[in-house]
């Protein structure tokens, strides 16, 4: 939610008290990542990787989802959409006896780099399958953010198309009420009013 300190210490947090766990490393990998420290999240996935190198979620999921997240910080949005093709055949598969929630990260991380390429109807359409998919979301962060994510597209959209900018500030508005009762403070959420206001 753009708080990223508060990220790296939940990270850590998390690590200290499970260090060996798979589902806590790939979090982990994947909030420094998103905070924007690349070489802890190298780290973690280089060992994953090593770790589990026949596992079919981590190998065509999480790590890809990792990498392209890395990738769009050094703002390469074209080797993050690259990186996220190993997800695209199973993305929306589920195993009904293992507990698999990916939140559809690499979905939604593909959406943001569509973004950072200037693609905003392709990235429109990697939000609105997250935003589809409740079901494989649950109450991940994702679920909620692909609903900005779908409105900063049509946003970038109406740069070049003006009718899109209905649909931009309808979609800043659905975003806006889900949030209505969010702490005012959350970098996020702030972003999204001030961009709701310039499209006013």
């Amino acid at each position: 939610m753009g708080n990223f300190s508060a990220a790296r210490d939940a990270a850590a947090a998390g690590l200290k008290l499970s260090p060996d766990t798979q589902g806590v490393n790939l979090e982990a990998a994947l909030a420094y990542a998103m905070s924007g420290d690349d070489a802890r999240s190298d780290e973690l996935a280089r060992d994953l990787n090593t770790k589990f190198p026949l596992d079919t979620q981590v190998q065509a999921l999480w790590l890809p989802a990792v990498r392209a997240q890395a990738a769009l910080n050094r703002k390469d949005a074209a080797a993050a959409i690259n990186e996220l093709q190993a997800a695209v055949p199973i993305e929306f598969g589920q195993i009904s006896f293992v507990n698999n929630i990916t939140c559809l990260y690499p979905t939604y991380i593909r959406g943001e780099a569509y973004l950072a390429a200037g693609q905003g109807s392709a990235a429109a359409a990697e939000f609105q399958k997250v935003v589809e998919h409740t079901g494989m979301v649950w109450n991940c962060w994702t679920g909620a953010l692909a609903r900005l994510g779908v409105a900063r597209a049509y946003a970038l959209e109406a740069k070049s198309y003006p009718a899109a900018r209905d649909k931009a500030r309808s979609a800043y508005t659905q975003f806006l009420a889900l949030w209505k009762d969010a702490d005012p403070d959350t970098p996020i959420y702030k972003a999204a009013k001030a961009e709701y206001e310039k499209l006013q």
